[in-house]
């Protein structure tokens, strides 16, 4: 059986995407990557799907699109259309699994941000999938302050769905960590009770293709 991962992440701006090449990078087998809604498209359609495909060589798939950079519900309202339920993804994202060894579903900004138009949010999708197969949740936080409480309230949040996440990616650990992130790499597995899968150095993702591949392996624990 294929393995299915979901990446959510504390907030926006936490690395998200560049941890999500870095397991593609790291994960033997064939391996694609989804992103199931992508908002803030520019105009030549880049996202992130294609940091990653950049990063990695991996093959990626977007389903919906959306140009004004807001949530993808709020982007929705504002262009005047009605985006896909969550639901609506489980089969394509299952039919994966057919053609690959390892899916990798990426979600958009923070766990609870609404990606349809019905208040569906990555952990519902992450909820429909585990009903069919096993999911592994990962949570991307940053390093600095406040990162104790996003991350426990995104791991409460995950379990409050039935769901128990595998583990933590720091997304983007700085090159001099101050006295909080040196003391946050310790507290981060304390408070959220998760093993520390990895720790992604600050810039990382202006890598190049051969740089990130060859480097990948020796961010992760």
């Amino acid at each position: 059986m294929s393995r299915l991962v979901v990446v959510t992440g504390t907030s926006t701006d936490v690395g998200k995407t560049i941890a999500t090449a870095a397991i593609a990078a790291t994960t033997a087998g064939s391996v694609v990557v989804v992103k199931p809604v992508q908002s803030g498209v520019n105009d030549d359609g880049v996202g992130d799907v294609d940091t990653v495909r950049r990063l990695t060589g991996c093959d990626v798939e977007q389903f919906v699109t959306l140009e004004v950079p807001l949530a993808p519900d709020m982007a929705a309202r504002i262009q005047g259309v009605t985006i896909p339920a969550v639901s609506d993804h489980v089969s394509p994202i299952l039919a994966l699994r057919d053609r690959y060894d390892t899916v990798i579903v990426e979600g958009a900004g923070g766990v609870l941000v609404r990606l349809d138009s019905d208040g569906g949010t990555i952990l519902d999708l992450a909820s429909a999938l585990s009903a069919v197969t096993e999911v592994e949740v990962v949570i991307v936080c940053s390093a600095g302050l406040g990162t104790l409480n996003h991350t426990e309230l995104t791991a409460g949040a995950i379990r409050a769905h039935g769901l128990e996440p595998s583990g933590l990616i720091i997304g983007s650990w700085p090159t001099e960590p101050g006295l909080a992130e040196r003391l946050n790499i310790d507290e981060l597995p304390q408070v959220s009770k998760l093993p520390l899968i990895a720790a992604i150095p600050g810039g990382a993702g202006a890598m190049t293709s051969e740089q990130f591949l060859a480097a990948a392996p020796d961010w992760f624990a």
